[in-house]
C-alpha cells in the first residue's frame, strides 16, 4: 500500500524558510515522478514543484523558481521541498504526490496517490 506522509509545516515568518519532507512507504520513489502542490485557502490545488520519473527534469512554478528546492534522498526514501525567502501568498497546505504511470507532468490530476498535506502559514 502507498503511503505518503508530509511533515515540516508550521507558522514562519516572512523571509523565513521551511524544509518539508515527504516520506514515502510501499513505494521506491525514483521510479516515478513526484510533485509538491499547494492549496491556498478558496484556490485549487496548484503545482509548486515536480521532478521527472528518470530525475532528469525538475519544474518549478514561476513565482517559486529561485526561492524553492526540490531534492531526493533514495536512501531514505524521502523527498524534500525546501522553501526560502517565503511570502504570506505561499500560505497554503503543502501536499507530496506521486505519478505511477506518467513521467513529467506537474499537473494534479496525473498524480494518483497524495499526503495528508501539511500547513504553511507566512505570517508576522
Amino acid at each position: 500500500q502507498v503511503q505518503l506522509v508530509e511533515s515540516g509545516g508550521g507558522l514562519v515568518q516572512p523571509g523565513g524558510s521551511l524544509r518539508l519532507p515527504c516520506a514515502a512507504s510501499g513505494v521506491t520513489l525514483d521510479h516515478y515522478a513526484i510533485g509538491w502542490f499547494r492549496q491556498a485557502p478558496g484556490k485549487e490545488r496548484e503545482g509548486v514543484s515536480c521532478i521527472s520519473s528518470s530525475g532528469g527534469s525538475t519544474y518549478y512554478a514561476d513565482s517559486m523558481k529561485g526561492r524553492f528546492s526540490f531534492s531526493r534522498d533514495n536512501d531514505k526514501n524521502t523527498v524534500y521541498l525546501q522553501m526560502n525567502s517565503l511570502k504570506p501568498e505561499d500560505t497554503g497546505v503543502y501536499y507530496c504526490a506521486i505519478d505511477l504511470f506518467g513521467g513529467s507532468s506537474c499537473s494534479a490530476n496525473e498524480y494518483d496517490y497524495w499526503g495528508q498535506g501539511t500547513q504553511v502559514t507566512v505570517s508576522s
